[in-house]
Order: C-alpha cells, then sequence, then structure tokens
C-alpha cells in the first residue's frame, strides 16, 4: 500500500479514505482497472493469435505491478464464471476471440500459457533473452 500510494503522490490515510472498504477494495480496483487495460490492449492489437498473444506478454511486462494485483494478490474477484466483473470477461473474450472453440479449452489454455510466460518472464525466472522465441514457440503449439 506504501508503494501504490507513493507512485500516485499521496500517502496511505489518504488511499485509504478513497476506499472505506480497505486494502482488498484498493486491491481490486487496481485489477479490474487491469483487466480493462489488458483488454484494450489486446482489442487494439490485430485479431489473430500471435499479435493477441504478444499484447498481452507486453503489457504484462510492462505492467508488472498491476499484473500482480490482477493475478496474484489476494482477490475479492470472480474468476471463470460468466457473471464475472465486465473488464475480466471483455479480457477473456479478446483472447477467445483469436483460440475459438466450442468448450472455450482452447482459449483457456492460449491464457494459460501466455499467463506462464508472462509470470516467469517479470519474476526473473526465465531470460529474457528467448521471450520472443518461447512465444513463438507457444503460438506454434496453440495454433497447429
Amino acid at each position: 500500500m506504501r508503494r501504490l500510494a507513493a507512485e500516485i503522490g499521496v500517502t496511505q490515510p489518504v488511499l485509504y479514505s478513497a476506499f472505506t472498504a480497505g486494502r482488498q477494495a484498493v486491491i481490486d480496483a487496481v485489477a479490474l482497472g487491469g483487466f480493462s487495460a489488458i483488454a484494450d490492449a489486446l482489442e487494439l492489437s490485430e485479431r489473430e493469435p500471435l499479435s493477441r498473444m504478444r499484447a498481452y506478454l507486453d503489457f504484462a511486462v510492462d505492467q508488472p505491478h498491476v499484473y500482480e494485483a490482477m493475478f496474484s494478490m489476494p482477490s475479492g474477484l470472480t474468476f471463470g464464471t460468466d457473471d464475472g466483473p465486465a473488464p475480466l470477461l471483455r479480457a477473456f473474450s479478446a483472447i477467445q476471440a483469436v483460440f475459438p472453440d466450442e468448450d472455450e479449452v482452447q482459449a483457456e489454455v492460449a491464457w494459460a500459457s501466455v499467463h506462464g510466460l508472462a509470470t516467469l518472464l517479470i519474476s526473473g525466472r526465465l531470460p529474457a533473452a528467448r521471450a520472443d522465441a518461447r512465444l513463438l514457440y507457444a503460438h506454434r503449439m496453440l495454433t497447429a
């Protein structure tokens, strides 16, 4: 919370006064904003699998703290249902649009794949030098 307050130029008490429900409300708000932003990035990319995968990975690498709030921090958001938050559904729909299948399995595996690549790249567990090669390999596997 200190880091977030510092990044937006306010004190922690000011941050908490804007989110009276506490820390979880702040994290959820950052996560929802992140899902809106990643949906925008995906929708602005070309409507083909590799472009969407690259846009996803670029967003995660460019916004690591937001990405952490979206996926790594405890969340009160509902995932994996049709009644989840609109920004999350919109982001998944942008992936599903280029990995269409009847039961959404291909889109889920595509999302899981690029999410894993992003998480491992951001954390430094995979070398950045081969990021493009891994993305191309994942793309080939998913679109074979």
